[in-house]
């Protein structure tokens, strides 16, 4: 019994790979996830709604978090502050994504009116309205323009946010494995 432990100790410990890698492969992930975004944007003439351009700006953020991490490779509590700041992040944004998904199934008598495009909003709108239309999101919000499996893009941002929370979170244990 004492060998299958060991066994399965070593085969850990070569899974286990070093915080740096693990921080420059989430960061790899904000940058496919942005790359979608922009994908849908430009090829697909998706247009963002204001909690889609939350969402991104928060991808951009988790995905800035793990490329300091990497350039700074961090050790003990460094680590643990990025893994902290990732998580942070990550739930933010999908606390975002939630807010999103909500107004996608909210009954349509229910939905909130469509306000102004947000180029407008940006020129004419104090900056605290325009956070606070961006994060509230308006009617455009509830529109689903896309689904896959049965998500559609907030709801695998969702995910995506998650997974990468779990993830960052993961590093706080992750110590670099030793030979």
């Amino acid at each position: 019994m004492l060998n299958d432990l060991k066994k399965k100790y070593e085969m850990f410990k070569i899974i286990k790979f070093n915080p740096r890698i693990w921080f420059f492969l989430e960061s790899i992930s904000c940058f496919f996830m942005l790359a979608t975004g922009a994908f849908f944007q430009l090829i697909m003439d998706l247009q963002p709604c204001p909690l889609c351009i939350s969402q991104r700006i928060a991808i951009f953020l988790l995905g800035l978090i793990f490329l300091i991490a990497v350039i700074h490779n961090p050790i003990g509590s460094g680590r643990k502050t990025y893994a902290i700041l990732g998580c942070v992040t990550a739930l933010i944004g999908a606390s975002i994504s939630v807010r999103h998904l909500w107004i996608q199934n909210m009954p349509e008598d229910e939905v909130p009116e469509c306000g102004p495009g947000l180029s407008y909003i940006f020129e004419n709108f104090p900056i605290m309205e325009t956070l606070k239309l961006m994060l509230n999101g308006t009617g455009e919000c509830a529109e689903v323009l896309w689904v896959f499996l049965g998500l559609s893009i907030p709801g695998w941002t969702l995910v995506s946010f998650i997974v990468l929370g779990v993830a960052s979170l993961l590093q706080i244990w992750n110590k670099p494995a030793t030979s």
